[in-house]
């Protein structure tokens, strides 16, 4: 149920903030909480088949708050105010506590959709200075008009994670929001804190070698250790593609009631992520994909991230998801499925046609789907399954 809460007196349907204050109990009972007790049930997104329930300890939650302070908002103090424009069952949810540690003021929006102008507004409003949003947010925030009619400048970190962000779509943010930008990889098993992009990290002017990074997911936390396994759980060496795994105070207890899962995830220690990718010779961490999003076609693994990163390029393109789709000769085909910039114009041909331009032949679309929007999960994440499941309605998918 919805409440309304009132500091001047009840009326009608509101609620005496100062009579639900005197109705409290007047004492709590202390109870012994250790460390490694369950303190939240973070349930996952889940984008990829059922969600599941991350134990998340107090030691992780500790972790998590302190590493905050220590890599995303050093010098957070009681002054600091923070806007939740995503969901607080999300990642914005999670970084309430570091506010809450600190004494901070937590803005929540009272939309049920995530709205650009109010957010402008809010920002303007409460002076803002530290929020978190999903790179499709940040999106839609930097292509509206009221981006640009609103003093958003007490932002001093907009953190954005939770999916990938197009290298295409980052140097317009950076154009917009300047240094305050920073990337976060993680996820519900390790809320939130896997590696970084610093603020310094973000410029589009740097050596090829720096913009490069763009595309990265930075480098590992304070205390987070970050490797990389083949099938075999054998570390892998820089420039060497496989799935990313992680160990830290930060990964969870398991699944909530789900051992077998838990066993599969969590193998003497290392957290294994589900994401594919490599690091290179100087700690950054770059993802190709999640292992499941990865096409296969003829016997080549195709990552779907390197062809929407072309395609975004295009002049025409709004957004993009790559799929892999049934084929009798190849197991697979590449499918783009493209939503369009308004008073724009683009073909099948003209989009493969770029493709081929920019990326390998064999990695080009065998065909473009245009939709209006592409859908999408309460955080911002594109439901990529969702797309599929309209290609391999009663086929099996053996990826």
């Amino acid at each position: 149920a919805r409440h309304l809460i009132t500091l001047e007196g009840a009326s009608g349907d509101l609620l005496d903030y100062e009579t639900i204050l005197a109705d409290a109990i007047d004492e709590c009972t202390d109870v012994d909480v250790s460390s490694d007790d369950l303190a939240w049930l973070f349930y996952t997104s889940g984008t990829t088949g059922m969600p599941k329930g991350a134990m998340l300890t107090h030691r992780n939650l500790l972790a998590m708050v302190m590493n905050f302070y220590a890599n995303i908002a050093p010098g957070f103090t009681t002054d600091d105010v923070i806007l939740h424009a995503a969901p607080l069952s999300h990642g914005s949810g999670l970084y309430g506590l570091p506010n809450i540690g600190k004494g901070a003021t937590n803005v929540i929006l009272a939309s049920k959709s995530f709205d650009p102008e109010l957010v402008c507004q809010t920002i303007e409003k409460y002076q803002v200075t530290n929020m978190f949003m999903a790179p499709t947010m940040i999106k839609m925030l930097i292509d509206h008009p009221a981006v640009d009619h609103y003093d958003l400048s007490s932002l001093r970190s907009l953190n954005y994670g939770g999916a990938p962000m197009l290298v295409e779509d980052l140097k317009k943010a950076i154009e917009k929001f300047g240094s305050c930008l920073v990337q976060l990889f993680g996820q519900g098993e390790s809320p939130m804190t896997i590696s970084y992009l610093p603020h310094w990290a973000h410029k589009t002017n740097g050596s090829p070698e720096e913009i490069k990074r763009l595309g990265s997911a930075g480098f590992a936390r304070t205390d987070v250790e970050i490797k990389i396994f083949d099938r075999e759980e054998n570390e892998l060496p820089p420039g060497h593609i496989g799935e990313i795994v992680t160990r830290s105070d930060l990964v969870m207890k398991g699944y909530w009631k789900n051992p077998e899962t838990t066993a599969d995830t969590i193998k003497n220690g290392w957290l294994h992520t589900g994401d594919v990718g490599y690091l290179d010779d100087n700690g950054y961490l770059f993802i190709m994909d999640r292992s499941k999003d990865m096409i296969i076609s003829g016997g080549e693994n195709i990552y779907p991230r390197e062809i929407e990163e072309v395609l975004i390029r295009h002049p025409a393109v709004r957004e993009v998801s790559v799929i892999g789709v049934p084929d009798l000769k190849w197991g697979e085909a590449i499918k783009a499925v493209v939503s369009l910039n308004p008073c724009t114009t683009a073909t099948e041909k003209d989009l493969i046609d770029f493709c081929r331009e920019n990326i390998a032949g064999y990695k080009k679309p065998r065909s473009v789907d245009f939709v209006d929007d592409l859908p999408k999960s309460n955080y911002g994440k594109i439901l990529k399954r969702e797309l599929r499941d309209l290609y391999w309605q009663n086929r099996k998918r053996n990826v």
